[in-house]
């Protein structure tokens, strides 16, 4: 009996895939504690980025693209 491999739920949840195959990920520091950032600061955490070349390995084996 073969079985489908799963890809990490979490990171489903947290990365999109743009048309091109890129991977679109939110900024951190947007949760809590706002109140002492300024709003340039929260405005530009506002936008998607892509992630880096780095971590682009990993991500793509826990969302299963090759």
């Amino acid at each position: 009996m073969r079985y489908k491999i799963k890809s990490k739920s979490g990171s489903k949840k947290r990365f999109k895939i743009t048309f091109k195959g890129k991977i679109k990920r939110k900024h951190a520091f947007k949760n809590h504690i706002l109140t002492k950032k300024t709003n340039k600061q929260k405005r530009k955490l506002n936008n998607l980025t892509l992630v880096s070349k780095a971590d682009l390995k990993k991500i793509q084996k826990q969302l299963l693209i090759k």
